[in-house]
């Protein structure tokens, strides 16, 4: 599976993220609101940015997002964990997107053509989020991901963080809220 195509839907580019996007992705992440619910509260912090965006370039997943008519970077996204055995499955999440673009769809859009592409290759998706971010987790259920029984734990600043994890299966996807 490609997990840096170049994808595009009726108002994004979604392009593989360059070392050029740096300042303009750090100047939307630099935005605390943006991270307000997120484990890693302080992302909007340069260090605690560079570091992120760091691993999301060594990935090989990250994820530009353009909009189209303004022909400006608006946030990023990233593929993941990816497994090719039994039907495969990869993560989608790492997500960003600066506030002027919520609640207008923009996650959605993104996310329906992030799935469509990842269905030509697997037959599930996970998404990881933050057991406290209320509005990503909102967004995954608007667009069908369901959560399951697992979680992750990590550490962050020497406080507990717990990861949720959601999914969508592809058949759950061919007959769900996008269709």
């Amino acid at each position: 599976m490609d997990r840096q195509p170049t994808l595009e839907t009726e108002r994004l580019v979604l392009r593989p993220v360059t070392e050029d996007d740096r300042e303009a992705l750090y100047e939307i992440a630099s935005d605390p609101m943006v991270w307000e619910q997120h484990p890693i509260h302080d992302r909007w912090r340069r260090e605690v940015f560079d570091a992120f965006f760091d691993e999301g370039l060594a990935s090989g997943g990250a994820l530009t997002v353009v909009d189209k008519a303004e022909d400006r970077i608006v946030g990023s996204t990233r593929y993941d964990k990816y497994d090719p055995e039994e039907g495969g499955v990869v993560e989608i999440g790492w997500t960003f997107l600066e506030r002027r673009c919520w609640g207008k769809g923009i996650n959605r859009e993104m996310k329906l053509a992030m799935l469509e592409h990842a269905f030509e290759h697997v037959t599930l998706v996970e998404f990881r989020v933050g057991d406290t971010n209320y509005r990503s987790r909102n967004a995954l259920e608007a667009i069908g991901a369901e959560r399951t029984d697992r979680y992750e734990l990590e550490r962050y600043q020497g406080k507990r963080v717990v990861h949720l994890v959601y999914e969508i299966t592809r058949n759950a996807f061919e007959a769900g809220p996008f269709i």
